[in-house]
């Protein structure tokens, strides 16, 4: 006896739930790549109109919080550093990198010396060193 099917399986895939599941990964992934932030510290930067191509893998962020007192930040973190341990944390966090290179993110109230005691740092410890600021 012979059995034969009327309903036909129709070999066509309707393809607008996966274009609507493409596009709903594009829009969260262009929304949570703009949250994410490498300077977490609100800083005012000094206006520049150079930029550089180096990739920095660490920063340094000076902080000015009145009556001439400076925090000093690595990597954006919330929690400051004593200048003297500044130095300590960078060639710990820079040991592995072939060629060294970390970033300074300097308010724009903080005072040129306190900067240059930070590329000090990167000089006798023959790192680069990019200073971070915001275009014009």
């Amino acid at each position: 006896m012979a059995l034969r099917r009327t309903v036909k399986a129709d070999p066509n895939m309707s393809m607008s739930s996966m274009t609507d599941i493409v596009f709903l990964l594009l829009i969260f992934f262009l929304v949570t790549s703009t949250l994410i932030n490498p300077n977490a510290l609100k800083l005012l930067l000094p206006k520049s109109t150079g930029q550089v191509s180096a990739k920095a893998t660490v920063s340094v962020s000076i902080k000015d919080c009145g009556s001439e007192v400076y925090t000093y930040h690595i990597n954006g973190d919330h929690q400051a550093i004593p200048f003297d341990k500044v130095e300590d944390m960078l060639i710990e966090k820079l040991s592995s990198e072939q060629e060294p290179t970390f970033a300074i993110y300097a308010d724009q109230e903080v005072p040129i010396k306190e900067v240059v005691a930070v590329m000090n740092i990167a000089k006798r410890n023959h790192y680069k060193v990019i200073l971070a600021t915001s275009p014009e």
